[in-house]
């Protein structure tokens, strides 16, 4: 099945005009559930209850507010909160190109495939230019009522966008606490480096997979055609406080796989 475009715009570098559309680079493969009556198996819903008279608030009695940390609730009317919203727009707007590399990954936050909206002769030079200039673009547009700064990068010779995280959204090494533990010795340090060593290898995404899914969806097909399925309970290795040991034990495992 063909993919299907999420969204349209047009990038804009200077004067040049580029129209996209974007598709989802990720999709959502997790299992979802439903709340059912335990007795009956009907679907049940939930309701939105005050709980000094426990009765149902319907829509239209409901307010949205923040609650300040003395307790004082701030209302708002959805007339407010809507003017806070960006104006529409389907620009895409470079506003700068960043040597390849400096934007860390820990930004990043949902990745989109670009193809051409009709212009298949400039969205080809802008594939060209993002291949050849090692650079990516920073850049910010408005879709679906919020603003996004992303960045427009290559990915083998196709344009992708990937939407950032804001400067508040992202936890600075710095705030972690400095490791607590002894210095480690000259052998300790060995093993782990030849442990290390003794995995080195390609990344190969087709060999890591969602297990959790796959028995769950495994799981879902079994009931579904009536049968009883056993679960068995996994036993988990206690850790091991001998550091030199752990990594002794580690090595002799691996080495006998190789």
């Amino acid at each position: 099945m063909a993919a299907r475009a999420i969204w349209k715009g047009v990038i804009h570098i200077a004067e040049e005009r580029v129209p996209v559309k974007l598709y989802a680079a990720v999709s959502d493969r997790n299992v979802h559930f439903r709340l059912l009556d335990r007795r009956r198996h009907r679907p049940v819903h939930q309701q939105m209850i005050n709980p000094q008279t426990g009765k149902s608030v319907p829509r239209e009695d409901r307010h949205k507010a923040v609650v300040a940390d003395n307790r004082d609730k701030i209302l708002f009317d959805e007339e407010e909160l809507a003017e806070l919203a960006p104006p529409p727009s389907r620009d895409i707007q470079v506003m700068h190109f960043l040597p390849a590399g400096t934007i860390d990954p820990q930004w990043y936050q949902r990745p989109y495939f670009l193809g051409p909206d009709g212009d298949d002769e400039a969205f080809d030079a802008l594939a060209a230019a993002l291949a050849d200039s090692g650079r990516e673009g920073l850049v910010h547009w408005v879709m679906r009522h919020k603003a996004y700064v992303g960045a427009l990068r290559d990915r083998d010779g196709h344009p992708v966008l990937i939407a950032l995280r804001h400067l508040d959204e992202v936890v600075d090494a710095a705030a972690l606490e400095p490791p607590g533990g002894g210095k480690l010795n000259a052998g300790e340090v060995n093993m782990a480096t030849e442990l290390v060593n003794m995995y080195a290898a390609d990344f190969e995404p087709e060999t890591y997979q969602d297990e959790y899914r796959q028995r769950l969806e495994s799981l879902v097909e079994a009931k579904r055609r009536g049968k009883r399925v056993k679960v068995k309970r996994r036993r988990r290795q206690a850790p091991s406080d001998d550091l030199a040991a752990s990594l002794k034990a580690s090595l002799a495992r691996e080495r006998r796989r190789a």
